[in-house]
């Protein structure tokens, strides 16, 4: 939850800021300068996203979260500073600038922790159902505070009050622990790292139709944001605070279809995919067909709606087609497209406006995505037949002592052999004297380890339990009982044994466990919750 909740502020914040630079840069120069200042914004952000990628995939995703948090933060203030000292406009575009280059932190990280907090591949993509619910709110919530905020005082106040709320978001996921999809010590730069990313997304059609469709969302969205200001101020002849609330109303669909969005957990996406983004461009393109402001309202309203529910269905299908070692740099990647496809669409609208005005902008950008799903419509109707990485058990068993340093191909098979089980409280999960012929790795809940009545201590999610009996083929010498609503994951003990054997610095790691686990049950001692084990 406290990941959901700072990625909220995250989205508030970034939704704020940007429509706030935007009005800033369009009162200093016009629709020129508001696309130049996205540009400025953006064409970094797009560079650095696939590097900063690499921290998530091989480091923690933790760190890297929390890190960007702090970084958006003290651009903002540099933002706020900036305007209420009378600085120099370039000073005000180069905070901005700093915290745009940053916010590519955000969603890798969160791409790669996710899978660690969930069960199974439904929770999964229920979580992520939460998040875009969540974004959409939150996007809702900067149209309108920040709308607000720019009708008292101009734009300082929003960059101020960015600052303050990316600091309480930092200190939310600070202390969350996660452990890396990838291996840690391979050797690899950033840039191989990235290049190995890229040849993943080339080699793997799946992935690479699901990128360039989101990167192609997010064009739409660049053009989005200048029009509204350009519809705020230009068409409909209001002040700057309308183009905060024009961005409103297209949050409000994604809230609208929040309750929807939930619907699509354990169906086929592919078809999802398709029919929101048909939606979207056709929503997009009324907007040129129609005058009045409550006729624009409703329209940016269904297409809030329609992207919100694509977006979703996008990067779930993402998550389960691309191998898990890879799950990172592929979202980083997606970033960089997105945060490039920004800057295309800020800069597509003052050049078609200049053609042909505000409806041959509408229609040419709402025509984009219909052609890329004309073209590919075939592979994405059937996409959800291959896209079945296992990529929340592989997270579960990186987790794990005994297997986090299995390399990522060998581990994706190991975890596409694990069978899920759930034990109500009371439960004897292993009895202590029984035959061990299982593995199991706690997915979630609580479980107590016990010796002849004994209680030794307490296990959780990313623990193990069976090592013993397996390795040195004797029977169970602990239970293990659930305390609560237990979810494991079992592996069968010839597929253990293959994996363990099979990698020497898993076995050792193996041997190493089992051999402390021994040592405490010669000696009977309290054990540590997190370190406590079973036989």
């Amino acid at each position: 939850m406290r990941v959901v909740v700072a990625y909220a502020v995250f989205i508030l914040t970034e939704y704020a800021m940007w429509i706030g630079v935007l009005v800033f840069a369009y009162a200093h120069g016009g629709v020129t300068a508001a696309g130049m200042a996205s540009l400025a914004q953006l064409v970094p952000a797009a560079l650095a996203a696939p590097l900063f990628a690499t921290v998530a995939d091989r480091r923690s995703p933790t760190v890297l979260l929390t890190a960007g948090y702090v970084a958006q933060g003290l651009g903002c203030m540099v933002v706020a500073v900036a305007i209420y000292a009378d600085a120099s406009p370039f000073v005000v575009y180069a905070g901005a600038v700093f915290a745009s280059t940053v916010v590519p932190t955000t969603r890798p990280a969160q791409a790669a922790l996710v899978p660690g907090l969930a069960r199974d591949l439904d929770e999964l993509t229920a979580v992520n159902v939460l998040v875009g619910w969540v974004e959409s709110i939150a996007i809702v919530a900067a149209g309108a505070g920040g709308g607000l905020l720019m009708a008292w005082d101009g734009v300082a106040p929003v960059a101020a009050a960015s600052a303050v709320l990316l600091a309480g978001a930092a200190l939310l996921v600070g202390s969350l622990p996660a452990s890396a999809l990838g291996t840690t010590d391979d050797g690899e730069g950033a840039f191989h790292q990235v290049a190995d990313g890229v040849s993943a997304m080339l080699s793997n059609q799946r992935a690479g139709v699901l990128v360039g469709l989101l990167g192609l969302e997010y064009v739409v969205i660049g053009a989005l944001d200048v029009l509204f200001v350009v519809l705020a101020i230009d068409v409909l002849g209001h002040g700057e605070g309308w183009a905060g609330y024009l961005n409103s109303a297209y949050g409000a669909g994604g809230v609208a279809v929040g309750g929807f969005a939930a619907l699509i957990i354990g169906r086929r996406l592919g078809p999802i995919v398709v029919v929101s983004a048909v939606l979207l461009s056709l929503a997009l393109a009324g907007t040129a067909l129609v005058s009045g402001d409550l006729a624009v309202l409703l329209l940016l309203t269904l297409v809030g709606a329609s992207r919100a529910l694509f977006d979703v269905a996008s990067r779930s299908l993402l998550q389960r087609a691309v191998s898990a070692d890879m799950v990172a740099r592929i979202f980083g990647l997606t970033e960089g497209l997105s945060m490039a496809g920004l800057a295309v669409g800020s800069l597509l609208v003052p050049a078609l406006v200049g053609l042909g005005g505000d409806r041959l902008a509408l229609l040419g950008v709402a025509a984009i995505v219909p052609l890329v799903i004309a073209f590919r419509l075939r592979l994405l109707l059937r996409i959800d037949d291959q896209a079945k990485v296992p990529v929340v058990e592989i997270s579960l068993l990186r987790s794990t002592p005994v297997f986090r340093d299995l390399p990522a191909p060998t581990l994706e098979g190991v975890a596409r052999a694990l069978q899920r089980a759930d034990y109500p409280p009371g439960a004897v999960i292993i009895g202590q004297g029984d035959e061990g012929n299982r593995y199991y790795a706690i997915a979630d809940g609580t479980v107590e380890i016990q010796q002849d009545g004994q209680r030794l201590g307490e296990l959780g999610r990313g623990s193990g339990m069976g090592e013993i009996a397996l390795l040195h083929d004797v029977v169970r010498t602990a239970s293990a009982v659930a305390v609560t609503p237990v979810t494991v994951y079992t592996l069968d003990r010839a597929s253990f044994l293959t994996a363990v054997n099979g990698h020497a610095p898993t076995s050792r790691a193996a041997s190493a466990v089992a051999r402390e686990l021994r040592r405490r049950d010669a000696d009977r001692a309290e054990s540590d919750p997190r370190d406590a084990d079973s036989g």
